[in-house]
């Protein structure tokens, strides 16, 4: 393994998507450039999505398939299980647990998020899914016939419970709501996911607030309610928690919890970038933001690489609206902006109503679209939400602008 260095012209900090991303793009803005990534995972980057989608419902479970190979693609250095714990911008240096120091010409947080935990539990039996580790030990734990519950009806829990059903374990989908991801879509499509996850044998029980989880031969979950659920593995999916104690610790400028940054992704330090979950940033449609999808990662990273690389005024504008997509099931989506059913919605449904377009609306302009089994529209929905944020849009063209099923 090659050895820490003691200076590289840029270090990125995370070992993620985005950090993939921003390495391939400095090695192509400059090939000379020497770029170490450091990452307390243990794994290299993966493409993370895969872990609760393709590798349960693909003829390949092995995660070592869903590898981005960024060291040999970019040529950077990778350390793995490197956890930096101090990053010093006034000299442009990183610190690490092992007390390497190491000094950079730029510097790149891609720190991502972290699942949220629930106090007071220590037991293997109870897990979260973002890594691949996680994924291996869901696999051992949901053996045929065990009993596992997953925690919360969001978007990671819906398809953790979906992904299961296919090792033949005994799921329930336990969440605190009425119907599962009610926060995001409508009752039209709450109620059809409801029957569907019923049909392919996960129980769904709704109401459940999880209080605590008590250990023994099985797991016992409490709701505050006092209504219990049994379990021999347990699955949280309550939302994820930004890492980005390592900026505050460096005095870099944070709100609402995310790292800000300016037009061209630098931070207010000026020789540190930021990229991914951690970034909050102007979206060019939807304002200042923070976003914890895949597409938003890839993007930012590499924007944010090739501008570590180049002088001030020749730096690019990052102010992309990106797109976040599921599969349960049979069913699919991709989405822009923000699916949030307190907002005015407004369904557009082919005749058979297997496909719908779904428009957000605050103040008559259109915040998101979902574009449920409805494809290839994803720069429609954007340019829909563009033109009604402009000039306003009235609903007859709201049903003649995206097909459903398209």
């Amino acid at each position: 393994m090659t050895d820490l260095q003691e200076r590289y012209d840029h270090v990125i900090i995370g070992g993620g998507i985005a950090a993939d991303a921003a390495a391939r793009a400095i090695r192509e803005e400059d090939e000379d450039a020497t770029i170490a990534i450091l990452s307390a995972d243990p794994h290299g980057p993966v493409y993370r999505p895969a872990l609760s989608k393709t590798l349960w419902t693909g003829d390949d479970p092995d995660p070592d398939s869903q590898d981005l190979g960024t060291a040999e693609a970019t040529g950077a250095d990778l350390f793995t299980s490197t956890l930096v714990t101090s990053l010093l911008p006034a000299s442009r240096t990183v610190v690490t647990a092992r007390g390497h120091r190491v000094h950079y010409g730029t510097a790149l947080l891609a720190t991502g998020a972290s699942a949220r935990r629930l106090s007071g539990v220590d037991d293997q039996r109870v897990m979260s899914l973002r890594t691949v580790g996680d994924y291996r030990h869901l696999r051992s734990l949901a053996a045929d016939g065990a009993r596992v519950v997953v925690v919360g009806g969001g978007y990671i829990g819906t398809e953790v419970a979906a992904a299961l059903t296919r090792t033949g374990a005994e799921v329930t989908l336990a969440h605190g709501g009425t119907r599962v991801l009610e926060h995001m879509l409508p009752d039209s499509l709450t109620g059809h996911l409801e029957e569907v996850f019923t049909d392919r044998g996960v129980q769904l029980v709704g109401g459940f607030r999880l209080g605590s989880i008590a250990s023994g031969a099985t797991l016992t979950l409490h709701a505050h309610n006092g209504e219990t659920l049994t379990a021999d593995a347990v699955v949280l999916g309550l939302g994820a928690e930004l890492n980005t104690s390592l900026a505050r610790a460096a005095k870099i400028y944070t709100d609402r919890d995310a790292v800000v940054v300016d037009p061209h992704l630098r931070t207010s330090s000026p020789h540190v970038f930021a990229a991914g979950d951690i970034a909050l940033y102007d979206d060019a449609l939807l304002g200042r933001r923070h976003v914890e999808h895949v597409d938003h990662a890839e993007a930012s990273g590499a924007v944010a690489g090739r501008n570590m690389t180049r002088p001030e005024e020749e730096r690019e504008v990052y102010d992309h609206t990106p797109l976040f997509f599921s599969d349960l099931f049979d069913d699919g989506y991709e989405a822009v902006g923000n699916l949030d059913t307190s907002l005015e919605t407004v369904e557009v449904w082919n005749e058979d109503r297997t496909a719908a377009v779904v428009h957000y609306l605050d103040d008559g302009a259109v915040e998101g679209v979902l574009l449920w089994n409805t494809w290839d529209s994803v720069p429609s929905a954007r340019q829909l939400i563009a033109d009604s944020q402009e000039d306003g849009i009235d609903r007859e063209d709201l049903e003649a602008r995206i097909v459903p099923g398209g």
